[in-house]
């Protein structure tokens, strides 16, 4: 009688500490670019009025967005997922535009454009991170292959 050696499952190897780390700083980025979102739709939200609740709604829609693109690993996802970044860092600009000419000047308004302003921040660094240069972002809207 003769035994068979055990058999042995292929290894594969643990990721790379560096993606791992790009993994969580990915993460992490998109966390803040959210929890920001979120704050500046509490704050147009708890403001009143038409217009700043609107403003609030739209910041919901587009953190929502930005959120399921983000974090969502679908490929029909990812493939689109340049869209609520773009979307979500032009709305934020609209929106402090639209403070510099009709204001109106108070303290929390300036609080709130200091965190659009790192909305947008952040999600420049996180399309540099995603996709990788402009040039990449670019072929991404366009749907084309990355030219790496």
């Amino acid at each position: 009688m003769t035994l068979d050696p055990p058999q042995t499952r292929p290894r594969t190897a643990p990721p790379a500490p560096t993606d791992i780390g790009s993994g969580l700083v990915r993460i992490v980025l998109a966390l803040v670019i959210i929890e920001l979102t979120a704050a500046t739709a509490k704050i147009h939200l708890d403001l009143g009025g038409p217009l700043f609740t609107l403003n609030g709604l739209g910041y919901v829609a587009l953190g929502v967005a930005y959120a399921i693109g983000a974090l969502i690993p679908v490929a029909i996802v990812q493939r689109l997922a340049w869209l609520p970044r773009i979307g979500l860092a032009g709305y934020a600009l609209a929106t402090i535009g639209a403070y510099l000419v009709i204001g109106p000047y108070f303290v929390l308004g300036w609080i709130t454009k200091g965190i659009e302003l790192a909305i947008v921040g952040l999600l420049i660094a996180d399309l540099l991170f995603v996709y990788g240069s402009p040039r990449d972002v670019w072929h991404a809207v366009l749907g084309v292959g990355r030219s790496r």
